[in-house]
């Protein structure tokens, strides 16, 4: 049988250290942070031009499916399968699904798992570096790449490599795996020169991962296989088996196999990686004027040094600062000391704990039709922003608590209205009185732009009563 190298893309992290780009619902995956496409993208673009790849096994979170299927198919590139986590449970769980899914398709199939967040710079030496373990993982090798410290980082994971792995140019077994350090613990690894940061990736054959879930850790591997036996096809997405999938172990691959097994070998790989986790990290791989700035949107800066910023939706103006990051949104700004980015994690933990919003979703809401996002709000009314996408439709609902009135601004609007169904174009507009039954719908080629006003007691989300929805929502 011909060689196969199957990617496996782990869409699963919230980035929470980005934000308040980063949110629940529009995680740094999803973002264009480095280019016009999003990391996401810019992974399987990276993996498909490997040799011997094919179609990318997707695994993500479920209230994520329709941005990941959209953003494939703005690259033109279908998936081998979307895979949705019910419930997250780490890394080690969303490998088995994958390994389990290859192996019956291809009983020497190779796996390629690549976190969904992270940048390489350098396409040639990644895939040098994935040819060198393709050929050791047919030896049955479990390979993970590690990444050469030139600082002692306190954001990474760290490897600890032992001896040279014979016949081989640079791999080196695997002694431990190391979770974060303090920063005097990391100037030690960086000294003793035998620690790599852990970046995540991993290379092997399918059947021998699922080898060593089975005597290493059979309750993860037998809770997989419940999960997809139990599993159905949901438009373009796979839905495991919610109840076996929760039952699952929460562990990351490190430890619950990588660690444990005697097949665990790392390749030291110089590809221009970074995980992009945090502020100060999409500082350093900046572009940077003549005084150390990164900017990106209608940004001034007039006496700043060695700072970060990012606008979003307005001007911003740095004046006479030093080693800050500033980000702009629609909703937040983010003022930090590049010292201190770590800690934004804190600040979304503050936000959860507050029961706000600001740390699930940007004002603007992406929905498998198109979008919207909020104008304005008061007392009993609020203001929206909506954009239906050509041939999408708004599924058939009702509302308990408030009135619409929609106006269209540019496009044609279908507008089922109780028994009636009526055509909007420019400038008309047409009102939903609470209780009616209504759908909206986008039957022309361009998209469709109105101005929904909301009126009533309640206007939460959550006042939506679906009856048919193409999407299969809840």
């Amino acid at each position: 049988m011909a060689l196969t190298l199957h990617p496996v893309i782990l869409s699963g992290g919230s980035g929470t250290r980005l934000w308040p780009l980063s949110r629940a619902a529009l995680p740094k995956q999803l973002l264009p942070l480095m280019s016009s496409h999003t990391l996401f993208q810019d992974t399987v673009t990276r993996a498909m031009q490997l040799a011997h790849a094919v179609p990318p096994l997707v695994i993500c979170n479920d209230e994520h499916r329709f941005m990941i299927a959209e953003q494939l198919r703005a690259l033109k590139q279908p998936a081998g399968a979307i895979v949705l986590e019910p419930v997250g449970r780490n890394t080690a769980p969303a490998v088995a699904l994958a390994a389990l899914d290859i192996v019956q398709r291809d009983a020497e199939g190779l796996m390629l798992v690549l976190p969904a967040d992270h940048l390489i710079r350098d396409q040639a030496a990644f895939s040098a570096a994935v040819a060198h373990a393709t050929r050791l993982a047919q030896q049955g090798w479990l390979v993970t790449f590690g990444i050469t410290p030139n600082a002692p980082e306190t954001g990474y994971g760290y490897i600890r490599t032992g001896a040279l792995l014979a016949d081989s140019e640079a791999a080196c077994k695997v002694m431990a795996f190391v979770e974060k350090p303090n920063q005097a613990t990391a100037k030690k690894y960086l000294e003793a020169g035998d620690y790599l940061w852990n970046s995540g990736m991993f290379l092997f054959r399918a059947k021998d991962l699922l080898d060593e879930l089975r005597e290493l850790r059979p309750d993860i591997l037998s809770a997989c296989e419940a999960a997809i036996a139990g599993a159905h096809s949901d438009l373009d997405f796979v839905r495991l088996d919610k109840a076996a999938f929760a039952a699952c172990p929460a562990e990351s691959l490190d430890y619950a196999v990588m660690e444990h097994t005697r097949k665990a070998v790392v390749i030291p790989a110089d590809i221009g990686w970074n995980d992009i986790g945090a502020w100060d990290a999409l500082w350093e791989v900046g572009d940077k004027d003549g005084n150390g700035n990164v900017s990106r949107g209608d940004v001034l800066l007039e006496g700043a040094n060695n700072t970060l910023v990012r606008a979003e939706s307005r001007l911003v103006v740095a004046l006479g600062v030093d080693d800050l990051v500033i980000v702009e949104t629609p909703d937040a700004v983010l003022v930090a000391h590049k010292d201190k980015v770590q800690d934004v994690k804190k600040i979304v933990e503050r936000l959860k704990a507050e029961s706000r919003s600001e740390h699930l979703y940007h004002s603007r809401v992406y929905r498998p039709w198109g979008w919207y996002e909020g104008i304005d709000a008061g007392d009993r009314f609020q203001v929206k922003r909506i954009m239906v996408k050509p041939d999408e439709k708004l599924s058939l609902q009702m509302h308990h608590h408030r009135a619409e009135h929609w106006i269209v601004v540019s496009g044609t609007a279908k507008v089922v209205r109780g028994e009636d169904e009526i055509m909007l174009t420019e400038n008309q507009s047409t009102y939903i009185p609470l209780g009616s039954k209504h759908r909206l719908e986008n039957p022309g080629k361009i998209p469709l732009h109105l101005i929904e006003v909301q009126s009533g007691a309640y206007l939460g989300e959550d006042d939506i009563v679906r009856y048919e929805d193409i999407y299969k929502r809840n």
